[in-house]
């Protein structure tokens, strides 16, 4: 019977087939000791001599690392086992021998790593990673679903941009020039006049020519909008979601989490409430330790560290200058220099995870925007409508799923949380 070994605890004392790939063994003349791994996790066999076929013994001493292999034998428990459990052999076939496997269980450098990423995704850490990205992107959907929201994707390839020009990637879609997309938000702003509430989740792309630890050059993104929704829902939605994310990690991976050695102590102080700053008062924090920042500057990753350091959760900046940010993003009323826009910071140093704010509703302030801008009227035409026909306040924002991932992980470079991912001279495998 092949069974998973995520689940051999279900089967103690019975006959099972393990089919996977040798991770690693040692021996002790007369024993073998290999360890199968079969994605699932990573599973103990003793192989003696004298209790199995005298070939079996030999492929055993024979099998190389990443062999793929087909193991038969009785699950016995035994607390000094890795999980627990191990299997007593009586068969093993070897399906395919891997020679001269690149990556051994010594250390090597990331420079050596990444081209060979399709390998290297093998290693109980990266599976680990992996699995945690899997539970967080489950995780953000399920706390959309139960909330209402509706899934609604939108496009990859755009006549617009969202987030400024230079930043995009230009393809030729029979001759006529579009971009890959840089953000789902426009279209959602389109999909909550149907539907109410929406998230889309996709990839997204940004031409940064940026080799900083926290950018990729393609990135996935789950980004709500709502309609009739303020500034302050908007914190308060973005609040919860966090904790009912880093909540679904603690309690389903905490295995992985300690694989990882992450400090697991820093994950169980995100509790509601989250700080709340404006950029006014962000500013003067960042002057205690670097004086000649300005009012007005935006803020890089030193500055985003600088903030961090002063909470020990996600804080909210909200009240940004204006100028800082995108033409749809709506003015304060009170003081037309500032913009209803909220960044949430990470603890860690891990910077801004999630970016947004409400949205200007009104149609002739959008269209004097769009024309400041040097933005081309036509190919907004339908995101003008949206101001014409049953305008309402409405807000949202993005979550960079990479850089979420890397603080749960308490990792320092976003392009271990990706399978394969794109940077600005790496696109290969």
């Amino acid at each position: 019977m092949h069974v998973y070994i995520e689940d051999i605890g279900k089967y103690e004392n019975q006959a099972v087939v393990i089919k996977g790939w040798l991770y690693n063994k040692r021996s002790s003349g007369k024993i073998h000791f290999i360890l199968v791994r079969d994605g699932t996790g990573i599973i103990q066999s003793v192989i003696a001599k004298g209790e199995v076929d005298d070939k079996v013994f030999d492929r055993a001493d024979k099998i190389t690392q990443e062999s793929s292999i087909v193991l038969k034998g009785m699950v016995r428990k035994d607390e000094r086992a890795p999980g627990g459990y191990e299997i007593i052999a009586k068969d093993l076939q070897v399906l395919q021998t891997a020679e001269d496997y690149p990556i051994t269980p010594k250390e090597h450098s990331i420079e050596y790593l990444l081209p060979l990423r399709h390998l290297w995704l093998r290693s109980k850490k990266q599976n680990s990673i992996m699995r945690i990205r899997h539970e967080l992107i489950k995780a953000c959907r399920d706390f959309f679903d139960d909330q209402g929201f509706i899934n609604a994707d939108t496009p990859i390839l755009t006549p617009a941009s969202v987030e400024g020009t230079t930043t995009l990637f230009p393809v030729d879609y029979y001759g006529e020039k579009v971009y890959l997309a840089q953000s789902g938000q426009l279209y959602n702003e389109a999909t909550i006049g149907a539907l109410g509430k929406v998230y889309c989740f996709g990839p997204t792309f940004r031409a940064e020519k940026s080799k900083t630890r926290r950018h990729l050059t393609e990135f996935w993104m789950l980004e709500p909008e709502v309609a009739f929704l303020e500034l302050d829902g908007l914190m308060e939605l973005a609040e919860d979601m966090t904790v009912y994310v880093i909540g679904r990690m603690l309690k389903n991976r905490r295995r992985e989490l300690e694989t990882l050695e992450r400090d697991i102590t820093k994950l169980e102080k995100i509790q509601k409430p989250f700080p709340r700053i404006t950029y006014k008062e962000a500013v003067e924090i960042i002057r205690t330790k670097e004086k000649d920042f300005k009012y007005g500057d935006d803020f890089g990753a030193p500055h985003e560290t600088i903030i961090s350091e002063n909470f020990d959760r996600p804080v909210f900046v909200h009240h940004y200058p204006a100028g800082l940010k995108a033409f749809y993003m709506k003015r304060d009323p009170d003081d037309d220099t500032l913009s209803l826009s909220v960044d949430m910071i990470g603890p860690e140093g891990v910077g801004e995870l999630i970016g947004g704010g409400q949205r200007e509703d009104d149609y002739d302030i959008i269209l004097r925007r769009v024309k400041e801008n040097k933005l081309p009227e036509d190919a907004y035409q339908w995101y003008l409508d949206l101001r014409k026909y049953g305008t309402c306040p409405h807000s949202g924002f993005g979550l960079g799923i990479e850089r979420a991932i890397a603080w749960v992980c308490g990792i320092k470079h976003v392009r271990e949380t990706i399978p394969f991912p794109r940077m600005l001279e790496r696109v290969y495998p």
